[in-house]
């Protein structure tokens, strides 16, 4: 899958899908040449053209103006030395000086894909389905090494990256920017958009598109998250490019913490995109010998649109990020008691929750905040992970949940601290704040400084006090702030840039040692609702929960956004009470439980709250979930029509990968009188088969399905309708 043709001096990574190639340029410079749809050969078409620009610098002791780094399509780009546009890596010497120029040294090749130390990445099974080469290049002033990392997977349209910096001098440096990633585009004849999820808390990932003219656009996080407000990832696709032809280029960061990603459009139209760790209040002492790894980048190449970039995004996330027992499990549906009884509650109120949502059919129940230390409100015990006796006998209660034949699980939000806590007591210290200086609070909490060994043992100790006592299924993971005064009491001067790093990769220290140890329980990520939401947590979590808005209206546009990368599988979705507790929206039992069928299902309410018909609504959306669940949660997903383009319709469809069966959710936001007339077509499906609608029982061809279509009924009237069809290959 990869190729380095000595006489050239160009790179080829290549699998039946997409084609990656640059070359040792002049002066040893990468050249990048190509990304796209995969060729055979390659014969020196993509060469630099000597053209002098005016004000464009050449290369140092160069006479030879036509030979330029300040427009040259690069792999990696250094900083003050000639290139002008935005720097991949900048570097402080032990001078002071802030320059960076890496020079190709070697390459070597390598079987499989190389693990990342401490952090998650994407990985193989076995070494013939992956190929990764690595480039080392050289800065010979600084005397510093750098390993950029491409690994292409032979069954997927994907090229991961990342870098490594050595620092082979005999003093320390300090990095002070770092990107996992460059990619240096050519002029394209029709010019691109930029595709991307910003958003805010409960409107998280809100698909956005817009041109891009000369100049820098910038994503990111300072958030010490990925954040409710930015996902860290971007696609750059051609103008012509929709849901279901033209190119796409996605890149997504597998990381938690800040992230920033730069699209720089140049002086003569060239795109350049930079992903890593944010540089904001970043640096990295880097002693004599040690090594910095930046996190991965994934890149995906699409000419099937939007919905094929998306689709190789699903399955690789699905096949080669999430991992355990749950990788591709049956997700179970969950009721938790938080809306019943919030922090007001003993063993008998939790066992009436059980004994109300077992004969629905739910599947597991979640025992939420408040539990432990001395809680009754959000203003104590975080911290303090042992059970609260005078409240709660945790163990009787998991035991009843058993024996009643449903899951058990727990909320959790380890990573935050109460002033009124017996852990804050005792360590006042282990809170990130700069001594003198009043600590933000936000939610009543402050932040445990994860960049500290003894602080995260401290907590993986006492969670492991409860987990080895009490048999749990379950652990709703929650991160409920962002971090402020990020500054550590336990470190120097010339390390405090290093701290919102080491604090991720605290929590991925801790994710690792309780998955590993507990493989039995299935995690599932929080932050505020969707606020952390992103590879790097699905590697540990498999499940996320996407957002604190149960608003169906508002989750039809929270779920097409999160699909544009994130598999089914990995979105938990709930129904919740009318009118919604956020919006005061009053949405039909029925359509909530389409939207939130969309996703991995549960219920969010009071459950003895519920009328009659609506528990029978209640057991009839169960019986369908379960016996389609595995098809939602792991086929193929395709977007249709978008909540984003401001008409009142909404489609999505849930493909087999063998095509013998298919889901199709369609959804009408807002009614008229004019009764317009509303027509579907399906995707994906084998035109030469012969699928039956479960419901009317009418038989379609596929060929009939995608391109005559399915018509929604115009005489029905109101907001917020919604339809679900089975079909059924005959």
């Amino acid at each position: 899958m990869i190729n380095f043709d000595e006489k050239t001096k160009v790179f080829h990574l290549k699998n039946k899908q997409v084609s990656y190639l640059f070359a040792i340029e002049e002066g040893g410079l990468l050249s990048h040449l190509y990304y796209g749809p995969a060729i055979r050969e390659y014969h020196d078409e993509r060469y630099y053209p000597r053209v002098d620009r005016g004000f464009s610098s050449n290369l140092p002791k160069s006479m030879d103006r036509t030979y330029s780094k300040d427009d040259l399509l690069q792999e990696y780009s250094g900083n003050n030395t000639g290139d002008y546009r935005v720097p991949a890596i900048t570097i402080r010497s032990k001078d002071g000086a802030r320059l960076t120029d890496f020079r190709y040294d070697s390459y070597k090749i390598i079987a499989g894909k190389p693990a990342l130390a401490g952090l998650p990445a994407s990985y193989v099974k076995a070494d013939d389905e992956a190929e990764t080469l690595e480039v080392t290049l050289k800065d010979t002033v600084l005397d510093v090494a750098l390993v950029m990392s491409y690994t292409i997977y032979r069954d997927y349209p994907v090229i991961t990256r990342n870098v490594r910096v050595v620092n082979t001098s005999d003093y320390p440096i300090d990095i002070e920017k770092v990107a996992s990633i460059q990619l240096d585009l050519p002029k394209n004849d029709q010019d691109y958009d930029l595709v991307y999820l910003p958003g805010q808390y409960a409107h998280e990932r809100q698909m956005r598109r817009t041109s891009l003219d000369q100049g820098i656009f910038e994503l990111s996080s300072r958030r010490n998250s990925s954040s409710h407000h930015m996902n860290p990832f971007a696609a750059i696709v051609d103008k012509s490019t929709d849901e279901f032809q033209g190119n796409a280029l996605g890149v997504l960061l597998v990381y938690s913490g800040n992230h920033q990603f730069q699209i720089e459009k140049d002086q003569i139209d060239q795109i350049r995109l930079l992903a890593g760790i944010n540089e904001f209040n970043f640096s990295w002492r880097l002693e004599a010998g040690e090594k910095f790894q930046t996190p991965e980048a994934i890149t995906v190449f699409s000419t099937k649109g939007l919905n094929g970039m998306s689709q190789a995004f699903h399955h690789l996330l699905t096949n080669r990020v999430a991992r355990g027992k749950y990788q591709y499990a049956d997700r179970p549906i969950v009721i938790n008691n938080w809306e019943a009884t919030f922090f007001d509650f003993d063993d008998k109120k939790l066992d009436e929750v059980v004994k109300e949502a077992k004969p629905l059919g739910i599947e597991m129940f979640v025992l939420d905040d408040g539990w432990f230390g001395h809680r009754n409100d959000d203003n104590s015990s975080l911290g303090d992970w042992f059970v609260n006796s005078k409240k709660v006998n945790l163990k009787q209660v998991a035991d009843q949940t058993h024996a009643a034949g449903m899951k058990f699980g727990l909320w959790f939000e380890p990573e935050m601290i109460s002033m009124d806590s017996e852990l804050y007591k005792k360590h006042p210290d282990w809170a990130i704040h700069e001594p003198g200086r009043g600590m933000t609070l936000s939610r009543n909490q402050l932040v445990l400084d994860f960049s500290r060994k003894e602080i995260v043992d401290n907590i993986f100790d006492q969670m492991c006090q409860v987990l080895d006592k009490v048999d749990i299924d379950y652990i709703k993971w929650d991160f409920n702030r962002n971090l402020t005064e990020v500054f550590s009491v336990a470190t120097t001067p010339e390390h405090e840039g290093e701290i919102g790093h080491r604090y991720v990769l605290g929590l991925y220290d801790l994710l690792d040692r309780l998955t590993k140890r507990y493989p039995q329980i299935l995690f599932e990520g929080c932050s505020g609702g969707g606020g952390r939401f992103d590879a790097g947590i699905l590697y540990y979590m498999p499940q996320s929960w996407q957002s604190d808005d149960t608003d169906a209206a508002d989750r039809m546009k929270i779920q097409y956004g999160t699909s544009l990368v994130y598999p089914t599988s990995a979105m938990t979705a709930h129904v919740s009470v009318s009118p919604n507790q956020q919006t005061e929206r009053d949405i039909s039992f029925e359509t909530r439980g389409a939207v939130a069928m969309s996703g991995v299902f549960g219920y969010e309410l009071d459950l003895a709250d519920l009328t009659a018909d609506e528990k029978k609504l209640v057991k009839q959306q169960i019986k369908f979930y379960k016996a389609h669940r595995h098809l939602i949660q792991y086929g193929d997903f395709y977007r249709l029509e978008s909540p984003f383009e401001g008409g009142s319709k909404v489609a999505w469809e849930f493909v087999s990968p063998d095509k013998s069966e298919a889901l199709l959710f369609t959804f009408r936001t807002h009614h008229t009188n004019r009764f317009e007339i509303y027509n579907t077509k399906m995707v994906a499906l084998d035109p030469s088969k012969n699928y039956q609608d479960d419901t009317t029982k009418t038989t379609y061809g596929g060929d009939e399905l995608m391109n005559v279509g399915l018509l929604s009924d115009p005489t029905d009237k109101g907001d917020y309708l919604s339809e679900i069809h089975y079909f059924k290959a005959k």
